[in-house]
């Protein structure tokens, strides 16, 4: 029976709930929030490069080329910096960093790779035409 009581006392084996505070005096200043630890308000995002690099590749009967392979990279490194493909209209996009001199090469099989130079010191895009030759004709 004792322990009846025990178990069936109030607060027995229960957590304590802490004291509850009372709400600040209206001319009080509130307390600070706590910091969860976030810090993507604090972090600093990393900027879209602002230089535009678009185009269309054709094949050599002057249709639209989808799914060739375009390639940039600055001019004199052999590192590519940017990859992407044409769409189903032959058109891609690129944003790349301003200020430098860069290559443009496409490629695809069973046709000659073309390479253009951009040079993005200057204006804030550019727009590129590129027709491909199949491997083994000369124009």
């Amino acid at each position: 029976m004792l322990l009846a009581a025990l178990l069936c006392s109030p607060g027995f084996g229960a957590a304590q709930e802490p004291p509850q505070q009372s709400a600040p005096p209206a001319g009080a200043p509130a307390a600070p929030a706590p910091d969860t630890g976030s810090s993507s308000s604090k972090a600093k995002r990393k900027e879209i490069p602002s230089f535009l690099i678009i185009g269309t590749v054709f094949n050599e009967k002057a249709l639209s080329f989808p799914g060739v392979q375009v390639r940039i990279r600055r001019s004199g490194a052999k590192k590519f910096l940017y990859e992407t493909y044409t769409n189903s209209r032959g058109e891609f996009a690129v944003r790349v960093a301003p200020g430098y001199d860069y290559e443009v090469v496409t490629h695809i099989k069973k046709y000659e790779d073309q390479t253009r130079s951009v040079d993005s010191k200057v204006d804030v895009q550019q727009r590129l035409s590129i027709k491909l030759e199949p491997r083994g004709q000369k124009s």
